[in-house]
């Protein structure tokens, strides 16, 4: 099958499409926020979706399609829209579902372009906080239009950390809460928000210094990590490898900090 290529001078349209998009989905979620909602469960108890998800995702589809009707879609509540194109829209519309469903307005809206298999655009809108995170490929990262890097602290054991917890439990080499009790056993700060995206902007733009985490899907994680990399830092599978976001383990770090990270998440301590 012969894919179909963008042609170049789309790329500001794809750009301003995202921005729409990301604003629309955050849009849907602020009426829904602290209001009457229905909420389901998915995998586990504590998986949830509410009407907020499937209606932000509705929104953000409906811009994508107005300009883009034949891309590629990969999307947390309706999974895979298949087509021929060579750009993929990679989306969680509501990333941090279970923080919403209790009014912790840690949560946001994350959707990542990829463009021949290698990502070139991501967005992680927060309306709660205000705070909207963009990256280009090769032009940077940005928080509100201002440019963001990762920090400079070099001594893992003086950095602040975040991760996150699988809702589901599989079998570990070293898992996440051995993980997790070496560094408090240590007294430094872990920090667990509950939404990869925001983990991995906060990363990006320098509150965390280092993030880790074992069970993610290719939606938590498309848009963060290209902000993470555009900011000057660095993101890899558990073993040190390149990350993709069709794998399931992640690191992001200021890059100062990353071999030591990777070699405890791996039981080296």
């Amino acid at each position: 099958m012969v894919r179909k290529k963008i042609p170049a001078y789309l790329c500001p349209m794809l750009k301003a499409t995202l921005l729409k998009a990301a604003k629309a989905g955050g849009d849907v979620l602020q009426q829904y926020f602290n209001g009457s909602f229905e909420v389901l469960s998915k995998s586990s108890v504590n998986d949830l979706v509410t009407e907020a998800d499937k209606n932000a995702e509705t929104a953000i589809f409906s811009v994508i399609r107005e300009n883009f009707p034949d891309h590629f879609i990969l999307s947390e509540e309706s999974g895979e829209l298949v087509s021929d194109s060579n750009v993929k829209w990679i989306i969680d519309p509501l990333d941090g579902t279970v923080n919403f469903a209790h009014g912790i307005p840690i949560c946001c809206v994350s959707i990542g372009v990829e463009q021949d298999g290698e990502m070139i655009l991501g967005a992680v809108y927060n309306p709660f906080l205000n705070e909207f995170f963009f990256a280009e490929k090769g032009q940077g990262a940005f928080l509100n239009d201002k440019r963001i890097q990762v920090s400079a602290k070099a001594d893992i054991k003086k950095a602040c950390m975040a991760t996150g917890f699988p809702y589901t439990w599989g079998e570990y080499t070293h898992s996440p809460a051995e993980i997790f009790e070496y560094f408090i056993k240590q007294g430094q700060p872990v920090r667990r928000l509950g939404s990869a995206a925001i983990d991995l902007c906060w990363v990006a733009c320098g509150r965390f210094d280092g993030y880790y985490e074992h069970s993610l899907n290719a939606w938590d994680a498309a848009a963060g990590f290209l902000i993470v990399e555009e900011a000057g830092g660095k993101v890899t599978d558990f073993k040190g490898n390149r990350y993709s976001p069709y794998q399931r383990t992640l690191i992001a770090t200021n890059n100062l900090i990353h071999e030591p990270l990777v070699d405890i998440v791996n039981g080296k301590y």
